[in-house]
């Protein structure tokens, strides 16, 4: 068994799908495949604004809708010319449930909604990706992960519940390839979702769709995961922000869960936990280029050989003390900490000192300002927005002058391997 995962990138036109054809082709032959797909191109950034629309009112619902429907059938029309195919019946058929959900009247629970609505790319992506396939030749099964993955019923972040995951894959999908005999088998699934005891379906947090495939190789006990991306491998940098970056040929699961952590976009930080539990090797290849070697990642010793450097931006700097200048003792850390449990709210970087507690957050619309107004009613906070926050594994010296010209360090974090420094503009 391997898994293959392809991103939004992969499946983002016709062509983008037919170049995922020829890489099954070249790429799975005579092995059983499990193939995790995420919704096309950024189908989900528009299924949020569709969801805005709805819970909002921000903008019309149907003029949302009706864009991402085109785009999709326009993917359509280039794969299927035939208009009589059953595919246009098939995905029209999904796109109910949407057109439900603008009708409808929403819960008070948006994260409950968005997860019903924005679930909805993945499911349509795999249909299309699976009628296409068939119809060229890779044949395969379409399969709802949904009835597979198990979580709780956390909206946008479900925890999942293994031992029943285990369960469900142990006895649904691994017979579905033994039945394929001495034949190989490919089966196509979604990324990013699950589902509860109730059949409410639940996501796993933006960019999940690489925790879903380390979720199905620790199930099935597979040879390996390769992540096809637009890049040529793991980079010590985003293109975005470096000019010359460097390809790193293998990392450890370590350093990987680090840059994972710390926000290297070009993986999902819960992705390598499971992978080094059972020491299945990670590749990050390139479906631009997959003859090349790409990144491995595995049980390798070594550190890095080079920096590398993660940037997040949109970043608040909180400043948090006692409103009656005590010190920050352990109790407040506890009422802190449960308030952002509670909102969903991730802490990038921390540091304290004796009357005071400072963070770095995503600027979230969403989930800060009812997250201040509410420590504001015990503490003093004092905020800064629209910060960057810099990290760097296998820091020196060098390294922190070259990102920070130009800037003014507000916070600076340093361990032994990793700095991390929150930076505005001069």
């Amino acid at each position: 068994m391997k898994i293959f995962k392809f991103g939004g990138a992969s499946v983002k036109d016709a062509n983008a799908v037919k170049n995922v054809a020829t890489i099954l082709s070249a790429y799975s032959a005579n092995e059983n495949t499990l193939v995790v797909i995420s919704a096309m191109g950024k189908v989900t950034n528009a299924l949020e604004r569709l969801t805005d629309a709805v819970f909002y009112k921000k903008e019309n619902p149907i003029t949302v809708l009706e864009e991402i429907k085109k785009y999709h059938f326009d993917i359509l029309a280039e794969l299927f010319p035939d208009k009589n195919h059953s595919v246009y019946n098939e995905i029209s058929n999904a796109f109910v449930e949407l057109d439900w959900a603008i009708e409808d009247e929403p819960t008070e629970n948006y994260n409950y909604e968005y997860d019903k609505m924005v679930s909805l790319g993945e499911i349509i992506s795999t249909k299309i990706v699976s009628i296409y396939l068939n119809e060229a030749g890779v044949f395969n099964q379409w399969w709802d992960v949904r009835g597979l993955i198990q979580t709780d019923n956390t909206y946008r972040e479900g925890t999942v519940d293994w031992g029943l995951t285990q369960d469900l894959v142990t006895k649904y999908l691994l017979p579905a390839f033994a039945d394929a005999g001495n034949n190989r088998k490919i089966v196509i699934t979604q990324g990013f979702l699950g589902g509860t005891s109730e059949n409410f379906t639940t996501t796993l947090g933006r960019e999940g769709s690489d925790y879903t495939a380390a979720i199905l190789a620790y199930t099935t006990n597979s040879e390996s995961v390769t992540i096809w991306k637009d890049v040529p491998g793991v980079l010590n940098a985003d293109p975005k922000w470096f000019d010359e970056t460097k390809k790193l040929e293998q990392i450890s699961y370590q350093d990987a869960i680090e840059l994972a952590y710390y926000g290297a976009t070009v993986i999902h930080p819960k992705t390598i936990k499971p992978l080094q539990n059972k020491k299945i090797p990670l590749y990050v290849k390139s479906f631009l280029h997959p003859a090349e070697t790409g990144t491995i990642i595995n049980d390798v010793q070594s550190p890095l050989p080079i920096p590398s450097f993660i940037f997040k931006i949109n970043q608040v700097l909180l400043s948090i003390s006692p409103k009656d200048f005590s010190f920050i003792m352990e109790e407040n850390l506890s009422s802190m900490f449960n308030l952002f449990a509670e909102r969903q709210v991730k802490v990038n970087v921390m540091q304290n000192s004796a009357i005071s507690f400072s963070i770095s957050v995503d600027n979230d619309e969403r989930k800060l300002p009812d997250l201040i107004k509410t420590l504001q009613k015990d503490y003093k906070v004092l905020y800064n927005d629209n910060l960057e926050l810099i990290t760097i594994r296998y820091y020196d010296q060098a390294t922190i002058e070259r990102v920070t010209i130009g800037k003014k360090i507000l916070l600076e974090v340093k361990s032994r391997y990793t700095v991390q420094l929150v930076v505005k503009n001069n």
